[in-house]
């Protein structure tokens, strides 16, 4: 077994300077900075555990701002790979590429939610693209109904004659 079982937040820190000035340049890290052993006992089963320790940082620059966070992953997972991954982040502070993926992928989803929220309590841009809708021009539609996707009249003729040919093989 395998598996991301505890993810909590240790430290959140959001500062925001008075005035920007010109243009800002926002730039987000993350990374491990340690990785300990964190057995579970439950009755009398022990479970192997390993604690990720993170930081993730949102750097508005030029020194308007900044979102700082840290925190803990637990994972679960066999005695032979818990020995693999404590070998090696003591050796040479690695994680191999299919657990890194996952713990980062994790680390990442949580951050950008909560750093999105933080920016927001202070009035700063998010952190991260948040998604645009764009709405081509056509007549506008009443309040409550959805726009329907613009259709090319090229594209529904083929489709047309190739339903007719498929009828008249039928017959």
């Amino acid at each position: 077994m395998m598996a991301i079982v505890g993810f909590e937040f240790t430290k959140i820190n959001v500062k925001r300077q008075e005035v920007a000035q010109g243009k800002i340049n926002i730039s987000n890290t993350v990374g491990i900075v340690d990785i300990k052993r964190n057995d579970i006992v439950a009755g009398k089963n022990t479970q192997n555990g390993i604690k990720f320790v993170f930081d993730y940082k949102s750097l508005y620059e030029p020194n308007f701002a900044k979102i700082e966070l840290e925190g803990t992953i637990l994972y679960l997972t066999d005695e032979k790979n818990a020995k693999e991954i404590l070998d090696s982040w003591e050796k040479d502070k690695r994680v191999s590429k299919d657990i890194a993926e996952k713990i980062i992928n994790t680390i990442l989803t949580r951050c950008n939610i909560q750093s999105i929220i933080l920016s927001n309590t202070v009035n700063l841009p998010p952190p991260v693209p948040m998604p645009k809708v764009n709405i081509a021009a056509g007549p506008a539609q009443p309040a409550g109904q959805a726009a329907k996707p613009a259709e090319k009249p090229a594209e529904k003729a083929p489709k047309a004659e190739k339903k007719d040919k498929q009828e008249s093989l039928k017959k």
